[in-house]
């Protein structure tokens, strides 16, 4: 499910935040969840989108996301679980989470089980960091064209990467 970018109102999309903090959110430029669908191991699978304009920026993403990193929350605001799943669409959000079994009346505040993350980098620099670095296994790079392009989501070299920044691609096959 789509968390960002979303409705204008940026307090009402999901964030990420380190627990106990009530500061310091982390708001991902994209964010896709995945969520358990079992009230009794709850957790959210998280895919981040980060634009990168320049070098310095990259390293703070990437420090955000870095393994050492504690554990992750993913926080849900109310108003963005009662809101409408999509324009066509009317039916709330919580509905389509199948964690929740009721209507809620608070956050939704869950562990991320696995991230990974997309960063889109200026052509330049992505040549530069291709060229000469290893990515961390979580971390997936495009040129940032590709993330803008307007029919990205046709193109099948996009296609396979996020085919790969999926926790399935690490199986022979699930089971069934």
């Amino acid at each position: 499910m789509r968390g960002r970018p979303g409705e204008a109102f940026a307090g009402s999309q999901p964030y990420l935040k380190l627990p106990g903090s009530d500061r310091l959110r982390t708001l991902p430029d994209g964010l896709w969840m995945h969520f358990s669908p079992d009230p009794e191991d709850p957790y959210a699978d998280i895919l981040c989108i980060e634009a990168c304009s320049s070098l310095q920026n990259l390293l703070d993403k990437r420090s955000r996301f870095a393994p050492s990193t504690t554990s992750l929350l993913v926080v849900c605001p109310l108003p963005w679980l009662l809101g409408a799943a999509s324009e066509g669409d009317p039916a709330p959000r919580w509905r389509l989470i199948r964690l929740l079994p009721h209507e809620p009346a608070a956050p939704l505040v869950l562990p991320v089980r696995d991230v990974r993350v997309l960063f889109g980098l200026r052509a330049r620099h992505y040549d530069g960091f291709a060229r000469s670095q290893m990515p961390a296994p979580h971390e997936y790079y495009c040129p940032m064209d590709a993330l803008t392009d307007e029919a990205g989501d046709r193109n099948p070299e996009m296609f396979a990467l996020l085919g790969r920044a999926t926790g399935a691609a690490n199986f022979l096959h699930l089971p069934r």
